[in-house]
């Protein structure tokens, strides 16, 4: 353990926001604590703490009022305040309303006289909008973030491949993410009962897909599958499972309502279930109904995708799409089943080949758990707080 290091997340979303990032900050805070760290949580005014579930050693502080040049002075302010040692920034883009400002923050600090050092964990490397004209400052931004900070994290090999072009190798580190939901459903929890509760019986194909809808996630290839596997008389529904927008992202809403559009056009209205936000248990629960998990990401599948490993953590069957860069955890038949992104006929094929092979499906399942296990989180906030131990000793 590492007694009295302090730590302190900055993060654009935070429980009870909905979102990947809120998420992962609230567990990996939580496992820090658990191995002796100080963590602080330092994040927007439209997060609170959650009463349900205190954590001791774990303070949040949703003050930031917005993520323009003026979170500059709150940061400072708090930081100045309360001296951690270790400021980790959790970065996603839309996470800070797709501004560039907290991407100039680790600037911002070296220039003062008194700072903590500076960890970054991308979630993603999208470039954010900034301002009407900003152009190749965008991209700059990325990069400035990354060039200004003591120590860099990815989560996946695109994004350490992308960025180890640009950075010195010893400031880049590699963590995965890891899930979200634990297999942990209802203590009274049956299945053939869950399923039944929105009339799916034991011979009905039930598909499920998890997590928000944008457009690099498929949803419209999903509606389209199903469309095809009821025109060739299989009983397939779909559950549509937890919230569809989240909190930080305003496109996520629009590409929502077109994929509920296409299920009124397809006359699949009373074949899709839509679960809305729900519990950690509930979503565990709805995994653990399914028959088929199915995530067609038209960039393909990575695992920047923190509901792909619950999907694979819940040992689920899933249909996904061919990743962009060769990940060789993933064996085509052996833990996943792999179809071309954007092929909606060859999406609905490997559907269909799962439904109609039991051994298969019970083939994939043992593939998918033994592959979320490496997805653990006492090994990522172990090897998280092995990078805060080095920075120490620089």
């Amino acid at each position: 353990m590492v007694a009295n290091m302090k730590v302190c997340f900055l993060t654009g979303e935070y429980p009870p926001m909905q979102g990947g990032v809120a998420d992962h900050t609230a567990h990996l805070a939580q496992h820090l604590v658990g191995l002796g760290v100080d963590v602080s949580v330092l994040t927007s005014i439209e997060a609170v703490t959650n009463p349900q579930s205190p954590v001791s050693n774990l303070q949040v502080y949703p003050i930031i009022t917005g993520w323009g040049l003026d979170c500059w002075r709150q940061i400072g302010h708090w930081l100045a305040e309360h001296r951690p040692d270790v400021l980790h920034i959790q970065y996603q883009a839309a996470a800070y309303d797709l501004g560039g400002w907290v991407n100039w923050l680790p600037w911002w600090l070296r220039r003062r006289r008194a700072r903590p050092r500076v960890v970054v964990t991308f979630h993603d490397l999208r470039v954010p909008y900034l301002f009407p004209k900003a152009g190749p400052l965008r991209g700059r931004s990325i990069l400035a973030l990354a060039h200004n900070s003591d120590a860099v994290i990815v989560t996946n090999v695109e994004d350490e491949q992308e960025l180890r072009r640009a950075l010195a190798s010893n400031t880049l580190t590699l963590i995965p993410l890891g899930s979200n939901v634990h297999p942990q459903p209802p203590s009274d929890y049956d299945r053939d009962g869950w399923r039944a509760q929105i009339g799916i019986g034991e011979h009905t194909l039930l598909l499920a897909y998890f997590g928000f809808l944008n457009e690099s996630k498929g949803g419209e290839d999903l509606v389209l599958a199903l469309e095809h596997l009821v025109h060739h008389e299989y009983d397939a529904h779909l559950f549509m499972i937890g919230g569809q927008v989240g909190d930080v992202d305003p496109t996520n809403r629009a590409y929502a309502e077109r994929v509920r559009s296409l299920v009124q056009t397809c006359g699949l209205g009373e074949r899709v279930h839509w679960t809305g936000f729900t519990s950690p248990e509930e979503v565990s629960a709805d995994l653990l109904a399914a028959d088929v998990v199915v995530m067609p990401y038209r960039d393909g599948v990575s695992f920047r995708r923190t509901t792909f490993i619950a999907a694979l953590c819940h040992g689920r069957p899933v249909v996904t799409t061919d990743p962009a860069v060769p990940l060789f955890e993933l064996r085509d038949g052996e833990n996943v089943l792999l179809a071309p992104p954007r092929d909606v006929d060859s999406l609905a094929r490997s559907i269909a080949r799962l439904a109609d092979d039991t051994d298969l499906r019970a083939r994939l399942s043992a593939g998918a758990k033994t592959l979320g296990g490496q997805f653990d989180w006492a090994a990522i906030s172990q090897q998280t707080l092995d990078l805060y131990r080095r920075l120490e000793l620089e």
